[in-house]
């Protein structure tokens, strides 16, 4: 565990401008997705209230998915979202990919959060504390450690293939990468698992105290 300490800590100081960055464009995204909550037209915002409204009415007669299904196809999700970094690290182009998804990762969680609350007000804020936040407190971390690992690979990958810089070994720089890559796909769980079996139950409980 010492040792592990070490290079997590090692690897932090070294690297700690790269998850500046990281951090700040997703923060960067979050905010452009709540910006855009304001340039919707009246007709789009109600469209999207009248099917949220649809889906929390269900979820407050407790008809929502099985736990078990929801899951899976959340774990799958998450999985596939960070095979596809891990995919894009390996090329010398997937570097503006991979931030362009990390971007796009924060304009979803804020116009999510935006749009809750502008058209719900305290009870969307509630809703948004309880249905986006459990999971994302996992999520984004991991999220952002696997952009960070895979845009260090592309940078490493470019500077092999173009400048010739590096003359380290390829196969042990890879099975690092690819265990770190792992090892976040395996901490999501944890998301999967809030967002199937806690937030559900979270989301009804909220949506029975604004129908009071």
């Amino acid at each position: 565990m010492a040792s592990i300490k070490r290079f997590v800590w090692f690897h932090l100081q070294e690297h700690y401008s790269l998850y500046v960055f990281v951090s700040v464009l997703l923060l960067m995204g979050v905010i452009f997705g709540a910006v855009i909550v304001n340039s919707l037209t009246l007709g789009q915002k109600q469209d999207l209230l009248n099917y949220l409204s649809r889906f929390f009415g269900e979820v407050s007669n407790g008809s929502f998915a099985n736990s078990k299904d929801m899951f899976s196809q959340s774990y799958s999700h998450y999985i596939k979202y960070i095979m596809l970094m891990w995919i894009l690290g390996l090329s010398v182009i997937g570097l503006p990919v991979i931030l362009i998804m990390l971007f796009i990762k924060g304009v979803v969680i804020g116009f999510t959060v935006g749009f809750l609350v502008n058209q719900m007000g305290w009870h969307g804020f509630l809703l948004a504390f309880v249905s986006v936040l459990p999971q994302n407190i996992i999520l984004v971390p991991g999220i952002i450690i696997a952009a960070a690992a895979s845009i260090l690979f592309s940078i490493k990958m470019i500077r092999q293939q173009f400048f010739k810089k590096s003359s380290d070994p390829f196969f042990p720089k890879f099975f690092k990468y690819s265990a770190l890559i792992l090892a976040v796909g395996l901490f999501l769980g944890l998301a999967s698992l809030f967002e199937a079996y806690l937030s559900p139950h979270l989301m009804e409980g909220v949506m029975s105290l604004a129908k009071k």
